[in-house]
């Protein structure tokens, strides 16, 4: 009996598929199959940061840690020509990060924005435009060094980095059209890059941060769910109710979607719809005293939010990226060090050098290197170490990719446009 097929699709060396022989053989694990190994990185990372001070010390989420090692031995059982295992997650995927994204954009509340202040609010705007800015320009300059064609080297920076892979595979085909022959597989490879840089460089730095300026965070800034100072129990029947409104929430999103689709040059990810819509949900909640439970979806947020780690991080292929190293590997060594010194010598000064601009550094790199989620996951590992800050867990990732997904298409069209000539 072939018991692989209750697993996931196998393919054995030397079939023909679709008129295609198989070098190698392959296994895709069905959807069920590959959330339980998802599962299996979420126990595994915990375990090993439980255990590592210094992972705890410079706050590296712990689905990066367990996801970068799967990553790692299932690239080398392909390259080593044994199999080839892939999984079934595009769809989980994308629901992971829609409703985490929709859960923080919950948490964004006009009374916080007031009590963060518009001063605040403008420096985050102009670092974020500050930041994708120069990444374009130091990567085209890089690029030309080391004998790159700029449209590619564009892909290794703002598109792959602030973008992240879903960004960079937007722009990939209108720069192959100007001329860039692989422009998206190059985009997509620093995107997944990118990521990993992302999650490895914000705990460091805001622990640089935190460590040489003596930061300390406020004890009496505590997340809405414990402002309290009660004891707040998850509650079965708001669990589920919550959960349902998120589900409510997040299909409210797909109108705006809809709606911001429809603008010429602009390429918004559907996550930031969902933002979007938690954020017009909460506040119209509040304004009508809409009962709702924080507690909850504090909880859905943070489980969706390490499932979504999880099954980023186990997918990366690895092997794929060995014939674009070369000259991508040089510039985006480049990014990684420009974003270190930005997130400590530019975004820790505009965002107030305290403890609280501390953690809006590690959540710049996150998002300044790969996407929204590792923005988050970089703040929570850095709060779970040092303490929390509302502003900077609440206000700071949302925003920031607000004004990143309305900027960057936009600078990327302008700068394609000239090197494309």
């Amino acid at each position: 009996m072939d018991l692989s097929k209750y697993f996931g699709t196998f393919v054995a060396k030397g079939t023909d598929v679709s008129g295609k022989v198989a070098t190698i053989s392959s296994l895709k694990l069905e959807y069920l199959t590959t959330l339980g190994i998802a599962a299996i990185v979420i126990f595994l990372g915990h375990a090993i940061v439980k255990r590592s001070k210094l992972l705890q010390k410079y706050a590296i989420p712990a689905p990066v840690v367990s996801g970068l090692i799967v990553s790692i031995f299932l690239s080398c059982l392909k390259a080593s020509g044994a199999i080839a295992i892939t999984f079934d997650k595009t769809i989980m995927q994308d629901l992971c990060q829609n409703l985490f994204f929709l859960c923080v954009g919950f948490g964004f509340s006009t009374k916080l924005i007031k009590h963060a202040g518009g001063k605040l609010c403008a420096m985050i705007a102009i670092a974020a435009v500050l930041l994708i800015t120069i990444q374009d320009i130091v990567g085209v300059a890089v690029g030309s060094a080391v004998g790159m064609n700029p449209l590619l080297a564009l892909q290794c920076s703002s598109a792959s980095m602030s973008g992240g892979v879903g960004t960079a595979s937007a722009f990939g085909p209108i720069y192959e059209k100007m001329g860039a022959t692989g422009a998206t597989t190059v985009g997509v490879a620093a995107g997944t890059l990118g990521n990993i840089m992302g999650s490895l460089i914000g705990g460091p730095v805001a622990a640089f941060l935190i460590s040489h300026h003596n930061l300390h965070s406020d004890p009496n800034d505590k997340p809405d769910s414990e402002a309290s100072g009660k004891i707040n129990k998850l509650d079965n029947g708001r669990m589920v109710s919550m959960f349902a409104m998120c589900l409510l929430l997040s299909a409210l999103g797909m109108p705006i979607y809809a709606l911001i689709s429809q603008i010429p040059s602009l390429s918004i990810p559907k996550f930031v719809c969902c933002l979007f819509a938690g954020a017009v949900g909460r506040n119209v909640m509040e304004a009508l005293h809409i009962p709702f439970y924080t507690p909850e979806v504090d909880a859905i947020e943070n489980m969706f939010l390490e499932l979504y780690l999880a099954l980023v991080l186990m997918g990366i292929d690895i092997t794929a990226l060995a014939p674009v190293a070369g000259q991508m590997g040089i510039v985006l060594l480049a990014q990684a060090i420009l974003m270190a010194l930005f997130a400590i010598f530019i975004s820790y000064n505009m965002f107030g050098r305290n403890y609280g601009a501390a953690v809006m550094a590690a959540g710049n790199c996150g998002w300044g290197c790969g996407s929204g989620p590792n923005a988050v996951a970089n703040e929570q590992a850095v709060m779970n170490q040092y303490g929390w800050h509302n502003v900077a867990w609440v206000l700071y990732p949302s925003f920031a990719v607000i004004i990143d997904d309305i900027y960057n298409p936009i600078a990327l069209s302008i700068f394609g446009n000239i090197f494309g000539k």
